[in-house]
C-alpha cells in the first residue's frame, strides 16, 4: 500500500522538527497552532494550506522545498 502524500510530508515535518530540537509545542506554537493540530499535520491526518506550508518552513528555518524532500524516517518499504 502506498502512503499518503499527507503522511510522507507529516513525517518530513516530524523528522525537521527533531532535527530542530523542538517539541510539538514549541513549534506549533511558532506557527500560530494549537498542538493538536500540529500533530495532526504529523500523522497525515492533515492537509494543510499552502499558508501553513510557508509557515512551517520558516519555523522550521528551512526553504519550502525542504519540505518536500524525502523523509528518511519512511521509506517504501515500511507501508
Amino acid at each position: 500500500m502506498q502512503a499518503s502524500v499527507q503522511f510522507k510530508f507529516g513525517m518530513r515535518v516530524r523528522q525537521l522538527r527533531l532535527a530542530a530540537g523542538l517539541t510539538q509545542e514549541d513549534l506549533a506554537h511558532r506557527c500560530g497552532l494549537f498542538r493538536t493540530y500540529m500533530s495532526r499535520i504529523e500523522t497525515g491526518r492533515a492537509n494543510p494550506t499552502l499558508t501553513m506550508v510557508d509557515a512551517l518552513a520558516t519555523s522550521l528555518k528551512v526553504p519550502i522545498a525542504a519540505l518536500f524532500e524525502t523523509c528518511l524516517l519512511y521509506t517504501s518499504d515500511a507501508a
